[in-house]
């Protein structure tokens, strides 16, 4: 399995499911913040068209070309099928955001291969190991 940083380097195509529209909410500015230091954002979000400059999708199965991580920013109890559809969909890393921790998703992706963090932000790492994809 490789570590948040790891899974963050080689990573160009995020994912967020649960992405808001609410530039005061951390699902929003995470992901901005994400975007600007050069990531590609899929925003997943039921009720919005357009975030981040990018088209909305109501949910993963819906994006029509392949993600390297998908970001999570719902609550505990949805990891589990959100973890489920990123399998179903051949992602290879899924990241709880910080204050998010699932058992049950973790054993999910554990066992379909896939790299999952948990508890953990986006950014904070992002920062901590310097990385850029600009």
């Amino acid at each position: 399995m490789r570590t948040a940083q790891q899974i963050l380097a080689d990573a160009a195509v995020i994912a967020v499911v649960g992405a808001s529209r609410d530039p005061r909410k951390a699902a929003h500015s995470v992901p901005a913040q994400m975007q600007r230091y050069g990531w590609r954002i899929v925003p997943v979000n039921p009720t919005a068209d357009e975030l981040f400059g990018e088209p909305v999708y109501r949910s993963l199965a819906d994006i029509p070309h392949p993600v390297d991580l998908v970001n999570v920013f719902r609550p505990a109890e949805d990891a589990v099928e959100v973890v489920r559809e990123a399998v179903a969909i051949g992602a290879p890393a899924v990241w709880l955001q910080l204050g998010i921790v699932s058992p049950q998703a973790r054993r999910i992706a554990e066992e379909a291969g896939v790299d999952y963090i948990e508890d953990r932000c986006l950014v904070v790492e992002r920062a901590a190991a310097g990385l850029s994809r600009r």
